[in-house]
């Protein structure tokens, strides 16, 4: 599956919906070995009032028990912070594709140390999503990455 294009448009559709609902605009999805979508979901701290309900956890979730999850993808708008690349190496998810790492650059790094086959797609409309909310809301933004602005 080397076809990202549809799959980064859904979590995209997700992370717009999070902005749109006062949230963290951060939508993922977390796709089978055939690209069909096992589970999707956004970044809903703020409209859940839950601070681990990030957009990875989210589509995780959604997607269900399976058996194992080495063949399976991660796409997510933004490269994941610890926490979610915690998820992602805890439950052994094969390939992981990022949005863009331009705003944020999380554990993908330390993924791809351990076995994970990363793909960053530098995408103009997840970067320019990105910028415009940490301009925007950078107190929100600060809270939901667990950093306070120097």
């Amino acid at each position: 599956m080397d076809n990202y294009a549809a799959l980064l448009r859904t979590a995209l559709e997700q992370a717009r919906l999070g902005r749109d609902e006062g949230g963290v605009p951060i939508g993922a999805v977390l796709a089978g070995p055939d690209g069909n979508v096992l589970g999707r979901g956004r970044n809903r701290r703020v409209q859940d009032d839950d601070p681990v309900m990030h957009a990875e956890t989210a589509a995780f979730r959604a997607a269900g028990r399976r058996t194992g999850y080495s063949d399976t993808t991660m796409v997510t708008t933004l490269s994941p912070c610890w926490f979610c690349s915690g998820l992602v190496r805890q439950f052994g998810i094969g390939r992981l594709v990022i949005g863009e790492a331009n705003t944020f650059s999380g554990g993908h790094e330390w993924l791809a140390e351990h076995g994970v086959h990363i793909t960053v797609l530098a995408d103009e409309d997840c970067i320019a999503l990105m910028t415009e909310f940490t301009a925007t809301r950078p107190e929100l933004w600060f809270e939901d990455i667990g950093t306070s602005p120097a």
